[in-house]
């Protein structure tokens, strides 16, 4: 089959990677589409780390970078076969979306980030079977393949554990903090204030109902908390206190992921906020706890999703509870993936941008 695959530190189309086999309670499935992730762009330079990575914390127990990996664990695809052992539920030619796990010889893997499962930059994967979820007819793909992105941002709000006295910001607007708005305004929470660099991603941030835009290069969003009733200083928190009122709480959602911010939002944040990481950091970075513990901030990380929020992702993305298309940035084939991670890389503004396999 056609695949792109990582070999050292570029992207290659290899027209003939070896087609993967089914094992018990498996399906093949054909690649109908799958998304470029930002953790694709880091560990095509950085796959040794990326590794290691995963193996210190658990996560990736089996990944070795000097072998061949086919990226990609964002997709929507159609069932083509079962291997033995399977109940055989949809039929072959349903689309189906899935949890991106398979498991291997060495227990369970992360399609995409697996050398034994190749992911969705490829014609077909092998995924579980128990995992599908079918996709109504009529649904876009490209739409269908937005449930996993969609995902981490619902977990994150999930684990935020949002009350009504809580004011939510989301510090950087990629995929990840647009999935978040998009949660939280689905649940009905405001108000949201994004914070973004990029002029096409705050407009997509409004445009899925966050209630205050910033550009960070203008104002620092922090200005904003006392004006939505957040005490924006220890002397304004001990005041109230005084008085015996209970002020509105900052939660601020940190999904950029870059050295340096989390220690930027303990110093600006208001104190007792409460910071859910979603922006995966890939460096070591450093932060002045005295600081957090003196403001009484706490720190949350968060990752992936369980099953039931990964099907409700799904079932909004059906029944039309958002624009997906504020989502999807545009499409490419094959050929033309490789350019594609060094435009990402060096132009961040799209948002999501689909790998089709068979264009």
């Amino acid at each position: 089959m056609k695949a792109v695959v990582r070999r050292g530190p570029k992207l290659e189309v290899d027209k003939n990677f070896e087609l993967p086999e089914p094992g018990p309670g498996q399906v093949i499935v054909k690649t109908l589409c799958c998304g470029i992730c930002g953790s694709d762009l880091h560990a095509l330079h950085h796959l040794d780390h990326f590794a290691a990575i995963g193996q210190r914390s658990g996560a990736l127990r089996n990944l070795q970078a000097s072998h061949d990996l086919v990226f990609g664990h964002e997709f929507c695809a159609e069932i083509v076969d079962y291997g033995p052992g399977c109940s055989k539920t949809l039929k072959p030619g349903q689309n189906v979306v899935s949890m991106p796990y398979a498991v291997g010889s060495g227990g369970l893997e992360v399609v995409g980030y697996s050398n034994t499962f190749p992911g969705g930059f490829a014609e077909y994967m092998v995924l579980q079977e128990d995992l599908l979820l079918p996709v109504p007819g009529g649904v876009d793909p490209e739409a269908a393949g937005l449930t996993e992105p969609l995902a981490v941002g619902r977990h994150a709000v999930n684990m935020a554990r949002l009350t009504k006295n809580d004011v939510a910001m989301v510090i950087g607007c990629g995929p990840v903090g647009l999935a978040v708005i998009a949660a939280l305004k689905q649940d009905g929470f405001g108000p949201v204030v994004a914070s973004d660099f990029s002029a096409e991603r705050r407009a997509a941030a409004e445009m899925l109902g966050a209630d205050i835009v910033i550009d960070p290069a203008r104002t620092s969003p922090h200005a904003r908390w006392q004006s939505l009733g957040v005490a924006a200083t220890l002397a304004e928190v001990e005041a109230m206190t005084l008085q015996g009122k209970t002020g509105k709480h900052a939660v601020v959602f940190e999904c950029v992921g870059v050295p340096g911010l989390i220690q930027s939002i303990i110093m600006d944040a208001p104190p007792a906020t409460r910071v859910i990481v979603a922006g995966v950091c890939m460096s070591e970075d450093t932060f002045e706890p005295a600081i957090a513990i003196n403001k009484q901030i706490s720190l949350q990380f968060v990752v992936g999703y369980d099953a039931a929020e990964f099907a409700s992702c799904l079932t909004s993305i059906v029944e039309g509870q958002l624009d997906t298309g504020l989502f999807l940035s545009g499409s490419v084939g094959m050929d033309e993936v490789s350019a594609t991670f060094g435009r990402l890389e060096n132009e961040p503004s799209s948002i999501k941008i689909m790998v089709k396999p068979h264009q």
